[in-house]
Order: C-alpha cells, then structure tokens, then sequence
C-alpha cells in the first residue's frame, strides 16, 4: 500500500552558474526564522568550502533543511558549472521536485540546459524561478518564451510543461508571482513549494532502502554517507546490508553507529529516521557512492547510478623541478596516490589510470575546472604537483572513431563579433545560432569538438580585452573531425639558474609578454614568457649591466617593465603545450619545458624527428 508523508517536501535548487542560486538560499534560511537573533550567518551560507567563496561558485552539493508552516522542507544547492554535473545527477536522486532558475537577462545557458534535462529524466515537478527581476537589463517575457522553448526541446511532459512560476530577487530576499508587483518576501516561493512539489511516497511493510548519494569524511566518526530513505525505516544500532554501486553485488553486514538529521546548516544527532528524510549515516566500512544500504534478511538493492563518462585526461606527477620540496611538505608519489585515490572515493565523475611512470598518474575527468579545483584543493592541502597539458579522450564505436562534442556559448560585444568567428573556424566550431540584443551584445551558439576548446578561454578573454563570457556543456559523441592547426606562439625559456634582473626583462619584453618580474628566482627550462613568434627561444633573464669607467652598473637609468602576465592555474592549463608542464606549490605557479635544458631539447627534437 502506498503512503504519503504530507509534512515533507525535499526539492533541489538548479541552475546555470552565477544565475542566485546560493544567495536565494541565504533568503530561504533567513526568513525561516531558524537563527538567533545574535547568530551571525556568513553571506552564501552554503558554499562552506574556502574555493567555492573565492570563485563565487557552488562545487560540492549541500542540503539543508527549512520549517515552514508545519512542513519540513529539504533543500538541495546544486553546482551549476557542468564540469560538476557528476555533483547534480547524483543529488536528483534525493528529491521530488526542483526549482529551476534562471536569470532575468541572460536567459538559459548551457548549464541551464543541462541540469534541467536530468531533472526532467528523473521525472522532477519544476517550479521556474526567474531571478534578478530587478536588472536594468531584465527581459522577462522574452526570457520566459525561451524557458518554454527549453522545456518542449528536452521534450518534457505536458503535466511539467506547465510549470508555476515565481519571480525573485535573490539577494534581496523578495519574490512575487507577478513581476509587476513588487515582492515583500519569499512567502510565495515557498508556497508554490508546499503546493507544487509532490511529497515523498513509500510503500508500508517494504524493507529498508537508502542509496548513498554523497560522502562526507570526519577524523571522528570515518566516512559519512549522505542519502534519501526510499522505503522502510532507520535507527541507530540496527544491522543493515551494504550492496554496491551495481545493485547485484551484496557486502557484508554492518552496524549504524551514528545517524544524523539536518536542521538549518547543522547536523542534529537523531536515533530514527523514516521513509523520505535526508539523512547522514557513519559507522559502515566500506561505503560507496550508489551503494544500497537494505535490510540484511530481505535486500532489495536500487539500480546503480548513472554518472556522465569522463572525456578529459591530464597527468599529475611529483615536482621534478630544481627548487621542488622548497614550498611544499607532500612530496612522495605514495602521497600523491594515497590522495588521488581518496578523492575518487569522494566523487565517481573522476578516474584514476595508472602509467608507465611510477612517479605519474592519470587523471580523468568532465573538464579543466573540475581538474584546476582538484589541483587547488591539493596545493593548499601542501603537495607540490607537476601537471601536463589537458587531453581529450576518443573512443571507437562499429568501427568508427568519436570524439566528444560541446555546445558553447559565447556573449560578446559586437565589436568583437569578427574576432570571435575568426578564432573558431580554424577549431572547427559549427555556428548553430546567433542572436543579437540590441543591446549592443550578441549571443553565439557554436557546436565544437571538446580539444577545440583547449587555451580558447584565454584566448578569447585576451582577444575581446576581457568582455566575452564563455559557457559550454558536453554534448555527446560524434564522428572525429581530423586533425586541426590552432595558432600556436612560442614561449620564452630561461637558459640559467638565478634572480631575474630589470635589466634583462627590459630587452626581453621587447619580444613578448613576461610572466615573471624583476626580483623572483627562475631556473633553466623554465618558461618566462609568451614569444611574439611560433617558436620557441631560450633567454637570459638573469643578466646584469656590467660596470664600466664611464658609469655604474645600477644607476644608468630607470627601466619601465611591463607588468608580468599573473598566470592563474586555469590559464596556465589551458596555455601549456604537449612538451611542458605545470609547475604546482603551495606559494606558486610556474610553467616549466619537459626537458630543462637547451641541449636536451635539441636531443629530443631530434630523436622524433629520426622515428
């Protein structure tokens, strides 16, 4: 017999990145009433990771839960960038309805489409919540036309085709179901919520299910696993089943030492949990991500999760440079492996691959955010890293070799409109759309090869003096498109070990753009700069002006260098080429040629030239 929990609603927050999905949730937890009046709430309460509040965006999923009117409501904040779509596939799971959002200006995005797309394949009632109502820039009507347009492309139900709809500004804290009249707080939002959204069903007297959605760690209590109890009921102490990500493969029994319910930001310590709360577990070994945990005298495993297959690879190694082990404390390949590998316990999205080094792994994921908020994590952690050039994945299929395709999204000035179409022909980007504003913008929608995306961002931000905003999403499979030649420009590389002097980097400017100024410390094959040419040249940027009878050596006069290019991790990954890797410390970023010598590389160059 199916029952229904009334009091209950567990709903999830999707959206595009940057689109107020965090900030709305500071308003929801707010205006529960659920902090003391001396509780002092940072703002984006929920992006608790030092990365997420310095990037403005949301990486790991997190839930919360928020009394209203005697109901109970579980809300799930979810990544909006698709490199962490892993993040969100895995947390629908864990909900009966979503509110999708979307910016009053931008209108849908890629992003947009994607997460919606897995909200709609997992059978989600959508609230739309169109955000930023307040921009001078807001279209909302058209904005609206667009969403439905979305909805009947991802050829959505008629039931969610006719979605309520909610207009909201998130960081003031107001919603209002019609946009004309202005909004005095999120009461509507949160009745449309306890209307709309379906509460949990269960079916009395079946055994229990529980699928572990997401993990958490703690030096106390060992892994912590996070999910939705689908049927049946939990308490502490009781003996249950761990099946694995498969749903066939039973484990061994296991005792629940520790549950916990969520109210607000916190974890509660409970003793019983029951059919549709949200709750985290510890005490089982062996927890995994898909996992099943059931009752050991009638185990009915759920299906294993689905999760996009990674098409992105790098190689992280051990620092080999010749200052390694002067800014870090992890150094040792059986560290980098030990970390690597607990991460992938963390998140299924990511791949560990052995190589023919000892000293190396390969790493493969959905894009370069994902790896460059991976390698942040683990600098700040204290590893020193060597990492080599993003590569995509192809794959043979009857015969027939793929490769993985984006849709991408570019908003740009129109100044900047033949720029942009010069810098993707040569990628072999397909122009799908192109709409312009009026406003003195134009949005352009591409199809691209994935390894046509490589070094584009910073290419583009360059070109169009830092106005373009790019946005991508994978999507799919096709047939390689052969081999394509980018514009490629040479580098400049530190012939010797020393201190980098005005002198040297004034001549040397002259033939490109520096990465490195008067003052720090270079070594030989490291790279210091972009040269002006497609070619590579070695440089002394340590040489000094010799003194002479007629003056001396440091009063000559004053030399104006142009500020270094500060090479973030993301530019630096999309910069490097086949032959030289990331230098990664826990103080700094450097770009440094595989083989740290001039003689070396000619060897080298040669060698392949031979085979």
């Amino acid at each position: 017999m199916i029952k229904i929990r009334e009091n209950l609603r567990n709903v999830a927050i999707i959206a595009h990145v940057d689109h107020g999905k965090t900030t709305l949730v500071d308003g929801m937890l707010h205006q529960s009433g659920i902090f003391g009046i001396r509780e002092k709430i940072a703002e984006r309460a929920l992006d608790s990771m030092d990365l997420e509040r310095e990037k403005g965006i949301t990486i790991m999923a997190k839930n919360t839960a928020i009394p209203y009117h005697g109901t109970t409501v579980n809300i799930v904040d979810t990544p909006g960038h698709a490199d962490f779509g892993g993040e969100v596939q895995r947390i629908l799971k864990m909900v009966d309805g979503c509110l999708l959002l979307v910016d009053a200006s931008e209108g849908p995005l890629p992003q947009t489409r994607y997460v919606l797309s897995n909200a709609l394949e997992n059978g989600l009632s959508p609230i739309v919540v169109i955000n930023k109502i307040d921009r001078p820039d807001a279209r909302i009507e058209e904005v609206l036309d667009e969403v439905l347009e979305l909805f009947l492309d991802l050829d959505a139900t008629e039931e969610q085709c006719n979605f309520p709809t909610v207009f909201t500004v998130a960081k003031n804290g107001t919603a209002t179901l019609d946009y004309n009249v202005p909004g005095k707080d999120l009461r509507p939002l949160f009745d449309l919520i306890i209307e709309r959204v379906p509460p949990p069903s269960y079916e009395e007297g079946h055994p229990l299910q529980l699928q572990i959605t997401s993990l958490d760690y703690s030096d106390y209590l060992g892994r912590i696993g996070i999910g939705r109890i689908t049927n049946g009921e939990l308490h502490t102490g009781q003996i249950v089943l761990m099946a694995d990500s498969d749903g066939e493969t039973l484990g061994e029994k296991a005792k629940i030492t520790k549950l916990y319910g969520f109210s607000g930001l916190k974890r509660e310590s409970i003793t019983k949990a029951v059919q549709g709360d949200i709750i985290a577990i510890a005490g089982i070994e062996g927890m995994k991500l898909g996992g099943t945990l059931t009752d050991p005298e009638d185990p009915r495993p759920l299906p294993g999760l689905r999760i996009d297959e990674p098409s992105l690879e790098m190689v992280f190694s051990i620092n080999t440079s010749p200052v390694a082990g002067r800014e870090g404390t992890l150094l040792t390949s059986r560290q980098l492996k030990d970390r690597l590998f607990k991460e992938i316990q963390g998140n299924p999205s990511l791949q560990v691959e052995a190589t023919d080094s000892a000293n190396s792994y390969k790493i493969v994921g959905r894009g370069e955010l994902q790896m460059a908020i991976l390698i942040e994590t683990m600098r700040r952690e204290g590893f020193e890293l060597e990492i080599g050039k993003p590569t995509v994945r192809t794959r043979r299929e009857n015969g027939q070799l793929l490769e993985p395709f984006e849709h991408l999204t570019i908003d740009c000035p129109e100044a900047y409109l033949g720029t942009v179409s010069q810098m993707l022909g040569p990628r072999k980007a397909k122009m799908l759309k192109m709409v312009n504003h009026q406003s003195g913008w134009v949005r352009l929608e591409y199809e691209i090869p994935m390894r046509g995306l490589i070094g584009l961002r910073l290419a583009l931000i360059v070109d169009s003096r830092g106005t373009a905003v790019v946005n991508n999403v994978f999507l799919g499979w096709k047939p390689h498109l052969g081999e394509f030649h980018r514009k490629v420009t040479g580098v400049l590389i530190a012939d010797r070990m020393g201190m980098a002097t005005a002198y040297a980097l004034a001549n040397l400017q002259e033939r490109g753009v520096l990465f490195i100024s008067p003052g720090d410390d270079v070594y030989t094959g490291q790279v210091v700069g972009e040269y002006s040419r497609d070619k590579d040249i070695w440089v002394n940027a340590t040489k000094e002006k010799k003194l002479s009878n007629m003056r001396a050596s440091g009063s000559d006069e004053a030399y104006h260098i142009h500020p270094a290019r500060i090479m973030s991790l993301e530019m630096a990954l999309e910069f490097i080429e086949d032959d030289e890797f990331v230098e990664v410390t826990p103080k700094s970023i450097r770009l440094r040629k595989h083989y740290l010598s001039e003689d070396d590389a000619k060897r080298q160059k040669r060698g392949v030239a031979k085979l």
